[in-house]
This record gives C-alpha cells, sequence and structure tokens, in this order.
C-alpha cells in the first residue's frame, strides 16, 4: 500500500527497462479523431505525463499530434512524457514485428518510445486486416507462431535503442509465469483490466514480486452500469470523504501498488480523474472486502477486445 497522500505526480521505476511510469495514465481509446486530439491536449494540460496508445485503436496520429503540439509549446520535455503503444495479434510473426514498432512510431512522431506491449497474446493471421475472419465469422489464428517468439523479436527491439521498455496486455498469470522465466528482458509491464469486481490479486502479486509494474485498466470498471462506479460501499465512502465515486476507485487502484489507465473525454472529467489523493485505510480496506465479482472484457479469453472504434482506419 503506497503512505503518499498526493498521486498526481507519482511515478513507479520500471523493474525491468529504464525510466519511471507516472502511476496516472491516460488511456487514448477514443474513436473519433477530433476528440481523441483534444482530449490528449486536454489530458497534458491537466497534468497527464503518460499515454498509452496502441495500432488498433487507429489514432496514434492523433494523439502524436497532440503530444508534439504541447512538447513544442515548450514548457514539457519529452523526458517528462513516458508514451506507451502495442503490438497488434496480426504482428505476432518475429518477421513483422520491427516493422509494426517503427510504423507505429512513425504515427505517433517520436524518435523513441518508453514502452511497447504485446497487446494481446493471441496471434491471429498475419496481413493488413486488424480483425481476420473465416466465412463463418470466427476469428483465423496464427498457429504457427509462439508467444516466445513473438518476445525474443520484442527484446530485439530493446537491443536498437529506441524502444526502452518491453511488456504485455490483456494476459493472465498462467500465460505470463512461463514467459517471464524464459525471457532474457524481462516485461516491464503488465497491463489488465483491474477494479474492485477483478482485483487480479494473484497478478498482482506476482508482478510486485518480480518486479514488474501491474497497470490497470478500466478501473472504474468501462462505466459499465450497473459496475464499481455504482457499487454502494464505494458511494458510501465517497460520500463520506468527500470524493466522487471515480477517485474512489482511482485511489484505490493506486494505493495496491500498480498504475493505471483512465480515458477522460473532456477537460473537467481529466481533472476529476488526476485529482487524486489517497483513501483513509478503514475506506481502502472496505473496497478491498467487496465481494462482486465481475469482468467487463473477456479479450483475455479470445484476443479479440470489445470497445475498440471500427470509424477509422489508418
Amino acid at each position: 500500500m503506497i503512505e503518499s497522500s498526493d498521486f498526481r505526480s507519482s511515478t513507479i521505476a520500471l523493474g525491468h527497462g529504464g525510466g519511471r511510469m507516472p502511476a496516472l495514465g491516460f488511456g487514448t481509446l477514443i474513436a473519433d479523431p477530433a476528440t481523441t486530439i483534444s482530449a490528449t491536449r486536454d489530458a497534458l494540460e491537466v497534468g497527464y505525463r503518460h499515454f498509452d496508445c496502441a495500432e488498433r485503436y487507429r489514432n496514434e496520429r492523433e494523439v502524436g499530434e497532440a503530444l508534439r503540439a504541447g512538447l513544442a509549446a515548450g514548457a514539457i520535455a519529452r523526458e517528462e512524457i513516458f508514451v506507451t503503444t502495442k503490438l497488434w495479434n496480426t504482428n505476432h510473426r518475429p518477421e513483422r514485428v520491427e516493422a509494426a514498432f517503427d510504423a507505429s512510431l512513425a504515427r505517433i512522431g517520436l524518435d523513441y518510445l518508453d514502452l511497447y506491449l504485446i497487446h494481446t497474446p493471441f496471434a491471429f493471421q498475419p496481413g493488413d486486416e486488424q480483425d481476420p475472419r473465416d466465412e463463418n465469422g470466427a476469428v483465423i489464428y496464427d498457429r504457427g507462431v509462439t508467444l516466445l517468439d513473438t518476445w525474443r523479436a520484442m527484446e530485439n527491439l530493446v537491443d536498437r535503442g529506441n524502444c526502452r521498455a518491453i511488456g504485455l496486455s490483456d494476459i493472465g498469470l498462467d500465460e505470463l509465469r512461463p514467459l517471464y522465466e524464459s525471457a532474457r528482458i524481462k516485461p516491464a509491464v503488465v497491463q489488465v483490466e483491474a477494479h474492485p469486481y477483478l482485483p487480479e490479486t494473484e497478478l498482482l502479486e506476482f508482478c510486485q514480486e518480480k518486479g514488474m509494474v501491474f497497470l490497470a485498466f478500466a478501473p472504474l470498471g468501462h462505466g459499465i452500469k450497473p459496475g464499481p462506479l455504482d457499487d454502494l460501499v464505494i458511494a458510501a465512502i465517497a460520500a463520506r470523504t468527500g470524493k466522487t465515486p471515480a477517485q474512489v476507485l482511482l485511489a484505490w487502484a493506486l494505493q495496491r501498488g500498480g498504475a493505471l489507465l483512465t480515458t477522460p473525454k473532456t477537460g473537467a472529467r481529466a481533472r476529476e480523474n488526476f485529482d487524486i489523493s489517497a483513501l483513509p485505510a478503514d475506506a481502502f480496506d472496505e473496497v478491498n472486502r467487496i465481494q462482486t465479482r465481475q469482468r467487463f472484457n473477456e479479450v483475455v479469453k479470445t484476443g479479440s477486445p470489445g470497445f475498440i472504434p471500427q470509424s477509422k482506419r489508418q
């Protein structure tokens, strides 16, 4: 449990790789290009310094445009921001990894990335179609490549120097453990859905034991109703502490010792999600005792994430 009372400037050292990750991260899963630019700009102005992108989101150019504008204004140095993007499932073949990384880097328009993640541990049929399907509508998987094959190619990116650290997203402990043991360069970050309804405690503890950052996406339960934001325990704590339900959930996530991502689309929401301070110990324990269990995104079973915008291709 983190003892700091103010999380806005909290960072976590990467145990495997260089630098420190700001604990409060901005996720860029936004369908509309104009909103992507404005929301990223607003997040930067509010104080976010951790930005999480993905090839799959089809908006790396827009995120990069907003970030570069912020850097060009002169008030923020490149070293002050932490930028992540992700390798999509159709590029798991080792010979495709470097080209995919370079294409993402070019779209974002930076000289290096702080972190590159394997978006899911599932390999899809290689090609330009991100969502390959057969005549029956079933995903076409690539059985000719292993996760370790892909990881070896990810390690080579770190060796080149313009990829500071590597990690994985949407992976379970059973898949992570053998990869960790076999890896030459260990994963720096593991990004998974996590909130009081899906605490992933065992995975969190494994990450902490092995020096990997546990990064929670959907810490508010994707905003799905009913969900953690509507939970009566969360509401009571919010009322008692003068926080919003979202601030309670985000404080809990950080006090567990990990980092998190949210995707506020307005400046007001960005300020709310950034203004996070520690919960009293009794409130933190109350959240831990919530018994409801629910996963909102089944990507860990298929490799096909929900909530992915389909409105634009790059």
